[in-house]
């Protein structure tokens, strides 16, 4: 039995950003109810190959992208554009706890499942909204892809190589970064909202935008720029705030060094023979290491 146990979810998303929301919350026991397009489904489960295989070992045509992030739910074929299809939503949310829905912002109201209307059925509803730039502001009515919100929200440009090295340029995360991320806020502030319920009686909208995730976990990066009015670099693999903390190359293979403290460093120089070295000016502290790095 999971610590949600007893909650129901009523996943009405597609794709990455709001499935994985879904696919933890069913995790964690809640009762997750995945709504898909008659005939298509989700989009994700025609993103092959690779495809599951059957009992056979035969390929199927579901393809593991959606297995990936749908695990343990249950899942009903609904047309949310006809006003059959709307009324067995609104059926639905009578008993429901969460909402998850990730289509544009204002998409649902013209089928009458936006929060306002459903709120009215089911007041202690958490309706959490998932899109690219958010329900308001100059770009809000514009869908948001990982690619893109990675570009924008500053991760590509301190992703990869410098530009004079081989291979050197902005590059995406191998994953769909922001809509993991976004994911993961979701989740996080849907729990949040659950208790508040417990309280007051009253559910939450939330108003979840890829843009403001991505913007939000660059952590460190964004933090340095905001402090010091210097755009971060590319590092590849070597960290901004860390030296030595990155790959080597060995006669054999490469190999990767972190280095989180001074003490560490002290310790990694008498493992590779060269005392001394900790004791070097340049390198001593870390800050030392940094100004030094290429040295």
């Amino acid at each position: 039995m999971g610590a949600l146990n007893g909650i129901r979810v009523l996943d009405l998303s597609r794709v990455l950003a709001g499935p994985w929301c879904g696919q933890i919350l069913a995790d964690l026991g809640a009762e997750v109810i995945k709504v898909e397009r008659p005939k298509v489904g989700d989009d994700t489960r025609s993103w092959g190959p690779p495809w599951m295989k059957d009992n056979s070992g035969q390929d199927t045509r579901e393809a593991a992208y959606y297995q990936s992030t749908n695990r343990n739910k249950l899942s009903v074929a609904i047309d949310i554009a006809s006003p059959e299809g709307q009324e067995l939503i609104k059926a639905l949310i009578q008993d429901s706890d969460v909402v998850i829905e990730n289509y544009k912002a204002g998409s649902l109201k013209k089928y009458g499942l936006d929060y306002a209307t459903l709120s009215a059925i089911n007041p202690g509803l958490v309706y959490c909204s998932i899109t690219g730039f958010g329900q308001n502001g100059p770009r809000a009515e514009e869908p948001g892809y990982d690619f893109i919100i990675q570009g924008m929200g500053g991760l590509m440009s301190i992703t990869g190589e410098k530009d004079d090295l081989p291979g050197g340029g902005p590059q995406k995360v191998g994953v769909a970064f922001s809509d993991l991320a976004t994911g993961l806020y979701s989740t996080i502030a849907i729990q949040a909202a659950l208790p508040n319920r417990h309280e007051t009686g009253l559910g939450q909208y939330i108003d979840m935008a890829l843009l403001d995730v991505q913007i939000a976990t660059m952590a460190n990066q964004g933090m340095n720029y905001l402090s010091s009015g210097k755009v971060p670099e590319r590092y590849g693999n070597a960290h901004a705030n860390i030296v030595p903390y990155q790959v080597f190359k060995a006669s054999d293979r490469e190999f990767i060094i972190a280095c989180g403290n001074d003490a560490q460093f002290i310790q990694l120089c008498k493992s590779i023979g060269l005392p001394d070295l900790a004791n070097d000016p340049r390198f001593i502290r870390n800050a030392d290491r940094i100004l030094h790095r290429d040295e």
